[in-house]
């Protein structure tokens, strides 16, 4: 009897959503991500506290951006020993409104990821899709360095990152779902927006098609999920990144499973053409209010958790 999550690596690339390396081997992804706040939930456990102290003895007296960077290379190291693809590493999202910022600090994490001895093509540069931040993917593109454009909420930011010729996207899930639930209140009906009706799910999926249907070769990654079916929903996406929690309940369920998504039946679909150049990229976001909405909160959190690191270095 396969398990939903054999069955699911059937159709899709499996990637981990955690920091927590130590949890990786039980459930074999080929891929891990990391952001802000999962690094900063890993180095407060016992078991990472000393990889905390370390790095920062290490480096004392270097300015924080450079210990934080040198942390998260640390991190992202150690996560490669797990698995056997690639780990995505964030940039700092208060430059997510400034280009030439972003693609310095990508640059500097690409250097310190080379000097261990890693290659380029095995880490992705985390950047929110924000229009600065997607043009300074399309420059690290352009570097071969590859990226994966996160805080993705809108159709508009993804045909954006697919005019960039970026790497990878991370549409969230989850927080799309959170969104049009808290705004329906007590109207909300959870079965009737389950699956494949549920918000987060046609987002993706619209995404999938449209890039499928265009040919545009970056790589579609479903993540920030809430409930095991929201991820049974996008089986046959491009990748999907999980969090442990989730990744243990498909281990652990033997329900069938079937593909969702398909590349050769989204080639056939009457979709139009859709670009964007910037005014209509800010216009069309504008006009998104959950995606306008969930993008500014979702850098001011990840924000508030880099403060949180750096208190936390400070204090090491």
């Amino acid at each position: 009897m396969t398990n939903q999550l054999d069955a699911l690596k059937q159709f899709t690339t499996v990637v981990a959503d955690t920091g927590d390396f130590l949890q990786l081997a039980q459930f074999r992804p080929q891929d891990a991500t990391t952001n802000p706040s999962l690094i900063l939930k890993a180095v407060q456990k016992p078991e990472y506290a000393p990889l905390l102290k370390d790095t920062v003895a290490k480096w004392q007296g270097r300015a924080m951006d450079e210990v934080i960077d040198r942390l998260l290379v640390r991190f992202g190291c150690e996560i490669l020993t797990h698995v056997p693809g690639r780990v995505s590493t964030e940039v700092d999202a208060r430059l997510s409104f400034d280009t030439s910022a972003t693609v310095t600090r990508a640059e500097r994490i690409i250097e310190l990821y080379q000097a261990e001895g890693i290659h380029i093509d095995r880490v992705l540069i985390k950047i929110a899709a924000t229009w600065e931040g997607i043009q300074a993917a399309a420059q690290l593109e352009r570097k071969g360095i590859h990226t994966n454009l996160t805080l993705l909420f809108s159709f508009a930011q993804a045909v954006a990152c697919g005019q960039a010729k970026v790497q990878l996207i991370s549409p969230f899930v989850g927080r799309i779902y959170d969104w049009y639930k808290k705004q329906a209140g007590a109207s909300w009906d959870e079965a009737a927006r389950a699956g494949a009706n549920d918000p987060g799910v046609q987002s993706v999926t619209q995404i999938y098609n449209h890039y499928k249907r265009f040919g545009i070769a970056t790589e579609v990654m479903g993540a920030s999920f809430r409930n095991v079916g929201q991820i049974t929903a996008l089986a046959g996406c491009d990748l999907l990144t999980i969090a442990p929690e989730l990744l243990a309940q498909l281990a652990a369920s033997d329900a069938p499973l079937q593909r969702a998504l398909d590349a050769e039946a989204a080639k056939a679909m009457d979709l139009p053409a859709v670009n964007y150049d910037e005014a209509g990229f800010r216009f069309a976001l504008n006009e998104d209010a959950m995606a306008t909405e969930k993008l500014a909160e979702g850098i001011r959190a990840f924000a508030v958790d880099a403060v949180k690191l750096e208190k936390l270095i400070l204090a090491a």
